[in-house]
């Protein structure tokens, strides 16, 4: 058999001419681009390109193809790369010319790990064989890589007599954080550094920030022990059961948040192929790069290899999403403030916010109390902060605009007395009530999905702006309270429970389509008024039309129907406005602007007279 460095260097002759003569290449990209990509190639394939020089051309082919300049190389998904592979793998492709990393999926299989008692294919990170099989893990990608990645599997839902008697009279989520923030540094960290002492440790985070808790993600704890942070946008398709009822929107949010807690650190986005058609493929890049992404790993190679419907979308979206990424790094989208603390539990409204910002409001999240914002939104995560009530009652006297919802209000129960901040009384019980129809403007409309509310609610001095019917009588789904120099709205609806995850087997993601985004376009209207009316700007659309404007004064305005729609934007300009995506003029006339967004479509719309953006 061939010594290591008689392989590496007949493949890197090899690549020397097939790069010269096979491969076809994308619209070559400006090398100083702001935005960069990257794909991740899974254990098996990084095993098939060392072993097989075809298989080596084709990933050469198809890589160039997209104009992707960094390849991570996996050495572990339940089973260990040889050594010999690996770097057989790393010289070839840098021979090819690319920038090359290391990564590692903490997965079980075969000898390795120990796999967890719970639903879920994970590790049982409280057992000793687990700890050190991942250890001489780490130790042989030091040895290969000089930058490594942890894909998003540094999780556990164990619930082992072994780790039931660890955690002792900790909460499960206690636990969990507390040991993985151990193992980050025991396990991946100082085994690495040991090796090789300048490498460059980097953490993935998948998507679902709002179980991230539960099952041993603390991005507080773990961000700042590592020297980068990937974040997960792998939204797919959303109307789908497959990988979960996931909004595009999610990524978006995904990204915001864990930048609010990562600061400097966070470098990139990544997402896959996996339940996309092709534009559900370009709607992932459009949000991570609105999100700030300046560099996009794809997931997977082996993707790459068979082909998919958004590859040759996203050759020809790449110099528009750059051009973006450009304006996103000085001016990024700003809007209603959404505030979840770290850790925090979202009780019956699981990714409310993502439901949110699909039905066109332009919101933004952040994890601490966002005290300078005009336009606050305070889901039941907020409820974790001890300080909350005292925030209301600052930003309530400074005249800001407050949407809170009623599981908040619920939440803090005797912490705030609902009436005199919000206008609204709340039944003790708040029974989950079901609601097939809402009204707005005095019109009536029936929904397919049921939209999930608190009966208990009503109306005290505070005005219903949209309510719904259940059970035979109309509940307030929306309500108006002037608060002094504030205005208080209060929002009645449910998103996702535990026993909505339960009903249908998943622990995830979330388990069904919403009515909420059901909602017709006047109550739509009059919602999305209520959080961002306050800001300047306002938009005349159906739900699944998203707004998001940027620093620089232009905006994204995205269709995400399979339907045409008017759409109708109001700034605070007039004068000729260009949609920097496809060239075309529109006029704003007294602020108002009418454009025709195609099924599935986006407009990047740039007044010539810009205001500076400002939440304040």
């Amino acid at each position: 058999m061939p010594s290591v460095l008689f392989k590496s260097l007949k493949l890197a002759f090899l690549v020397v001419v097939l790069c010269k003569f096979t491969f076809a290449q994308g619209v070559p990209l400006d090398p100083q681009s702001p935005l960069r990509w990257s794909v991740y190639m899974t254990s098996d394939s990084v095993e098939q390109i060392a072993r097989d020089s075809g298989e080596l051309a084709l990933a050469i082919e198809r890589t160039k193809a997209l104009n992707i300049s960094r390849v991570f190389l996996e050495v572990f998904r339940g089973g260990l790369v040889s050594e010999q592979d690996a770097t057989a793998a790393r010289d070839a492709m840098l021979a090819a010319g690319f920038e090359v990393a290391g990564g590692i999926a903490t997965v079980p299989g075969g000898e390795y790990g120990v796999r967890q008692e719970g639903p879920l294919d994970w590790l049982n990170w409280q057992n000793e064989k687990t700890q050190n099989d991942l250890r001489r893990v780490s130790e042989l990608a030091a040895r290969v890589f000089d930058t490594v990645i942890i894909d998003d599997f540094f999780c556990t839902g164990d619930v082992s007599a072994e780790s039931n008697a660890a955690r002792g009279d900790r909460s499960w989520s206690e636990y969990r954080r507390e040991l993985l923030g151990e193992l980050a540094t025991s396990l991946f960290i100082e085994p690495a550094q040991a090796v090789k002492p300048n490498i460059t440790m980097i953490i993935k985070y998948p998507q679902w920030y709002d179980r991230f808790h539960e099952f041993g993600y603390d991005v507080a704890r773990t961000a700042p022990l590592f020297d980068r942070v990937w974040v997960g946008t792998e939204t797919r398709g959303a109307m789908t059961q497959r990988y979960g009822f996931v909004q595009p929107y999610e990524g978006f949010v995904n990204y915001r948040w864990i930048a609010s807690i990562a600061g400097s650190k966070i470098a990139g986005a990544w997402f896959d192929h996996g339940d996309c058609d092709g534009i559900d493929f370009i709607d992932q890049a459009y949000q991570s790069v609105l999100a700030g992404a300046p560099e996009i790993v794809l997931f997977c190679y082996a993707a790459l290899r068979e082909g998919h419907p958004g590859h040759p979308l996203l050759v020809d979206e790449q110099k528009h999403l750059a051009a973006l990424a450009q304006v996103v790094r000085a001016n990024p989208v700003w809007g209603v403030a959404a505030y979840k603390p770290v850790n925090s539990d979202a009780g019956g409204e699981l990714f409310i916010m993502d439901t949110i910002g699909m039905l066109g409001v332009p919101l933004v999240p952040v994890s601490l109390y966002p005290s300078d914002a005009k336009v606050v939104f305070l889901p039941t995560q907020a409820a974790a902060d001890p300080e909350l009530p005292a925030h209301i009652e600052k930003s309530i006297a400074e005249g800001k605009t407050l949407v809170l919802t009623a599981g908040l209000l619920d939440r803090l129960g005797v912490s705030i007395d609902t009436a005199p901040v919000a206008g609204v009384s709340l039944d003790a019980a708040m029974q989950r009530m079901k609601a097939q129809k809402v009204y707005a403007n005095g019109q009536e409309f029936p929904l397919a999905n049921p939209l999930d509310l608190a009966g208990g609610m009503a109306c005290g001095e505070a005005s219903a702006l949209i309510e719904a019917e259940a059970d035979g009588r109309h509940v307030p789904l929306l309500t108006r309270y002037p608060n002094g120099n504030a205005v208080v709205y209060v929002l009645n609806t449910f998103t996702f429970s535990q026993a909505d995850y339960d009903a249908v087997g998943e622990v995830l993601l979330p388990p069904r389509l919403l009515g909420l985004l059901e909602l017709p376009r006047s109550a739509a209207n009059i919602l999305r008024a209520a959080f961002s009316g306050a800001l300047g700007i306002a938009m005349d659309g159906p739900a699944r039309v998203t707004l998001q404007p940027l620093g620089d004064g232009s905006l994204i305005v995205q269709n995400y129907t399979i339907e045409s729609h008017d759409v109708i934007v109001t700034l605070p300009v007039s004068g000729p406005c260009t949609d920097r995506l496809d060239g075309s003029t529109h006029t704003l006339s007294d602020g108002r602007l009418s454009c025709t967004l195609a099924a599935r479509s986006r407009r990047w719309l740039a007044p010539a007279e810009m205001p500076a953006a400002s939440q304040k």
